[in-house]
Formats: C-alpha cells, sequence, structure tokens
C-alpha cells in the first residue's frame, strides 16, 4: 500500500498552492488515474512519490508518503536527456534485472510491447526513436525491474493503436497497483477505478483535490448531477433571500413611519413600536446568519476558450492537395518505410492518418507541411510533435504570440492566453518552464492568428486534459478548412475526422471504418 498523508505541495515561482492537505491510500489492486487540467500538478505529485528530491528545486512540500515495502517504477512523460544519446542496449544495461532474464523472455516482453524480438539488442540511437517506440522501450525497462507499484505519467501518450489496446489489458490485469495520468479518454474509461481530479478554481488561486473510488464515467455523472444539485439549492436558497429581504424592507419601513408620526401623547403605543422595532432588528439578525448559512453556486475550474479561423469556409468540391510521393524514406535516408503514397484532399476535409509506431507518419507529415507551407495558393498552419520545432523556449508565451511587441498584439495575446487559463505569472515565464499541455496551448492560439485555411497536425490532442479535449474536439470539428493530422486519440478520430488512411510499406490505406 502507498499512502500519501496530509501533502501540501506549493509552488516557490508561480507563488500558488498545487496541493492543500491532500491524503490518499493507493491499495492493492487500485488502478488510479490522476486528472486535471495543465499545469494543475499532475506530473510534479507523481514526480514527488517516486523521488521528493527531484522537485525540491520548484516546489516547497509539506507531509508523508508511506511506502510500506512497496517498490515504484516511474515511467517520465518525457525521455530524461541522460538517456537520449545511449543505443538501445545501453539503455536496458542501465537496468540490473536486464542481465537476469533469458533472450527467449526479453522476446516475449519485446512481443507484448509490438516490438521485434530482436529489438532490445539494437544499436539505434534512443532519441531516433518514434515517439511510440520510446515510451515502448521505457516501459520494457521499467517491466524488467519487477516493481510493485506503477507511477506512469501519460503512458499512452504516441502510443499506436495496437500498443493502446495492449496498454488497456496490461493496467487492467497486472498485479501491480497502478497510479497513471492519461489524457486518453477511452483509456481512462476502460481502466481506472479510483479517479484524483486535481483542480485550480479562481483563477488558480485555490486548489482542490477530489478522489472517487469507481469508474471515469460514474465520477462525470455524479460529479455533473451534484453540481447541478447544488445549483438549484443555491438558487433556491438565493429566491427565499429575496423574499425574506423584502419582507423585512416593509416590515422596517412601516415601523420607522409609525414610530415617526405616533403622538408623543400616546406613551404606551410608543413602547409597543419600540418593542416591535426590537423584534425587527432580531429579524434582520437571523436574516444575516440565515445568509452566512446559505448553499454557495458550486465552483469548478473554467473551461478553455479557443476559436478557430470563424471566417474561412472552404467549398466541399474544391480540391485543396493533390499530393504523391514515390518514396518515403527515414530521415537518414538509409530505409524506405513506404512506396507509392497518393493523398487527395478536398475542401474541409478531416483527415487522420494512423499506423504503427515507427512506420513513417511523422516523416510523411513532416514532408508534406514542408511542401504545403511554401504555397501561396493556400494558407498553411504546422503543429508538430515535437513542440521544440517551433517554439523559442526562452521566449514567453506573449513574446512568442505577439512577436512585433506592438501594445495591441501583446494586449490580443494577453486576452487569448487569459482565454485558455493561463495565469498572468505563466504568460512571462520562459516557455521551457510550461508544462506539455501549455505549450501545446501557445501552438494552437499561433495557428489561430494565422487564419490558415489548411493545418497540419501531428498528434493535437495528445497533451489535453480529458476535460479540455472535449473543446479542442469541438473547435476543429467545426473548423471550415482542411486538416490532416496523425492521431492515436480515439475520441479525436471518431468525433472530428471523417477520412482515416492507414500508412502502409505499399502507401496510403483509406479505411471504411474506424473502430475506437
Amino acid at each position: 500500500m502507498l499512502q500519501i498523508q496530509k501533502l501540501s505541495i506549493y509552488h516557490k515561482k508561480n507563488l500558488r498552492t498545487i496541493l492543500n492537505d491532500f491524503t490518499f491510500s493507493l491499495n492493492p489492486g487500485d488502478k488510479a488515474v490522476l486528472i486535471g487540467e495543465e499545469g494543475n500538478g499532475k506530473s510534479t505529485l507523481l514526480r514527488w512519490l517516486y523521488d521528493p528530491q527531484s522537485v525540491e528545486e520548484y516546489v516547497e512540500v509539506t507531509g508523508s508518503r508511506i511506502l510500506s515495502g512497496e517498490t515504484l517504477g516511474y515511467l517520465p512523460q518525457e525521455l530524461p536527456d541522460c538517456d537520449k544519446e545511449k543505443s538501445i542496449y545501453e539503455y536496458f544495461c542501465q537496468c540490473e534485472q536486464f542481465f537476469d532474464l533469458t533472450p527467449k523472455e526479453l522476446g516475449q516482453l519485446a512481443a507484448q510491447l509490438h516490438l521485434p524480438t530482436d529489438f532490445i539488442y539494437g544499436d539505434q540511437c534512443m532519441s531516433s526513436l518514434s515517439g511510440g517506440e520510446k515510451v515502448k522501450t521505457q516501459l520494457a525497462r521499467l517491466l524488467m525491474a519487477q516493481p510493485t507499484i506503477l507511477l506512469l505519467d501519460e503512458p499512452s501518450n504516441d502510443l499506436d493503436l495496437e500498443t493502446l489496446r495492449w496498454l488497456e489489458q496490461f493496467i487492467r490485469d497486472c498485479p501491480q497497483s497502478v497510479l497513471f495520468i492519461s489524457h486518453d479518454e477511452i483509456l481512462i474509461s476502460r481502466c481506472a477505478n479510483v479517479v484524483i481530479h486535481l483542480e485550480q478554481l479562481r483563477r488558480k488561486t485555490v486548489s482542490r483535490s477530489t478522489v472517487f473510488r469507481g469508474n471515469y464515467e460514474d465520477y462525470i455523472r455524479q460529479r455533473n448531477a451534484a453540481f447541478q444539485n447544488q445549483e438549484r439549492e443555491a438558487l433556491n436558497d438565493q429566491r427565499q433571500e429575496k423574499i425574506r429581504e423584502e419582507k423585512f424592507q416593509r416590515l422596517y419601513q412601516q415601523v420607522e413611519h409609525a414610530q415617526a408620526t405616533v403622538s408623543r401623547q400616546d406613551p404606551h403605543a410608543g413602547q409597543l413600536l419600540k418593542k416591535k422595532m426590537k423584534a425587527v432588528k432580531s429579524m434582520e439578525k437571523r436574516f444575516e446568519r440565515e445568509h452566512e448559512a446559505m448553499r454557495q453556486l458550486p465552483e469548478e475550474e473554467e473551461a478553455i476558450f479557443l476559436r478557430f479561423g470563424e471566417d474561412i469556409s472552404i467549398p466541399n468540391g474544391k480540391i485543396m492537395i493533390d499530393y504523391s510521393l514515390s518514396e518515403l524514406k527515414t530521415a537518414d535516408k538509409e530505409r524506405i518505410l513506404a512506396r507509392n503514397i497518393q493523398l487527395l484532399v478536398k475542401g474541409q476535409q478531416k483527415v487522420c492518418i494512423i499506423g504503427r509506431n515507427g512506420c513513417g507518419k511523422t516523416t510523411l507529415l513532416k514532408q508534406l507541411a514542408k511542401e504545403l507551407l511554401q504555397r501561396s495558393d493556400i494558407r498553411a498552419a504546422y503543429m508538430p510533435q515535437n513542440y521544440e520545432d517551433l517554439l523559442e523556449l526562452e521566449q514567453t508565451p506573449v513574446d512568442f504570440l505577439a512577436p512585433g511587441g506592438s501594445k495591441e498584439d501583446i494586449t490580443r495575446a494577453r486576452t487569448f492566453l487569459g482565454s485558455m487559463k493561463y495565469t498572468t505569472q505563466e504568460m512571462e515565464h520562459p516557455i521551457r518552464e510550461l508544462s506539455g499541455g501549455q505549450k501545446a496551448k501557445v501552438l494552437l492560439l499561433k495557428m489561430s492568428f494565422s487564419e490558415a485555411d489548411v493545418l497540419i497536425l501531428d498528434e493535437p490532442t495528445r497533451n489535453f486534459s480529458p476535460l479540455s479535449a472535449p473543446v479542442i474536439r469541438d473547435v476543429l470539428k467545426h473548423y471550415g478548412g482542411v486538416i490532416i493530422s496523425i492521431s492515436h486519440d480515439r475520441k479525436y478520430i471518431s468525433e472530428v475526422c471523417d477520412c482515416v488512411y492507414r500508412l502502409t510499406e505499399q502507401g496510403l490505406l483509406k479505411l471504411d471504418y474506424f473502430e475506437a
């Protein structure tokens, strides 16, 4: 069992409380998911659980964790820099248990993760692996150490659909207790039996944490029902208070008027009016106490707001992209990934390209982006899988969105960052200090400013919480231009995309049906 007792986490730079007096027990068999908006401290909590010293640089922590003999295994959100230049084999050699496993056992582990049987002995550099391959490699090494509790920070990021389904089954069936962060709503729905919701209310000045023992759908349903009931009761209290206030004002005015007009020659009437005014004053104090006890309207984090190309509307039949490529090669040109690629896209089509990790989806999208960004007859905007390809990490979000520095541009940047739930302090932080979701928001805002009629998106929803992702999906669904995207987000594919292709060695295969 893993226990957290009276944990409070205070962000040194943002000067805000991330967690306040949080207590939780991860019991045997628990598959607990951490949810919350970007920047709410989910990854910080997971890092602290694994290694309290790793977060000392930027947060202050009070409270305790009790492991009770448990062994923790931690999957970070991103591959550490110190491992990026290692070969695959060197990376696995860092795990002591690696040398205790037979080649057959290693091959079985690789097969479980949909990796080649000889993958573990490879000399390929870790930094050259696709996003999904990096996640699988880290998972494989993590499992070699046989931890009793798994702490997984967005393990579903960049996994292909087949491996996502494997991951779902693994989390459900593994003997270890699991505490994980994920933005994949389907994976959360199918795996979690405990939901931990971290919230930042009142413009991130108040923290709230909720622990719900049950599945995600029940949590959302009960949360919404509780909010609706609380809102109904609060509005009823407000109506009753208004009635009381009107009654009090009438009585007060009547007594006050009577006192002003009572004859001095009728002391008995004057005494009665004094008693009546005392009763009215007592009523006022009772109403004040009832006002303090009134049920308040429910508080929840404000939803993000994003506008995207409202004036863009391309005719449905207009051919926007007619792309062909005889051979798709790896970046080093040493290996052919696919042949005879053909892609025809017409106005307002929402295209998604799926396929196994390492099959070349991102490589293809980069080549498409390079060509489309140079065309003068369309306005294209590109969101890469690696945000750092476009972001200047030392810039602030405001600087990135308003490079000209004009007062008007800065005001617009701040307004839209506020609509995406940035605090004033976060607007002035270097981009390198932001979470993955916050970086994605900056890129989306930049794209919305561009008025592009073609969006090229590599995993556009992968860093958005289950609470923000529906907003992003709705915006993209109603976008009046063309979208060409890569995604493993089954909600995004089902709700946004009207044309799905699988990238194979023989080219792009159009799917008649997509199953989430």
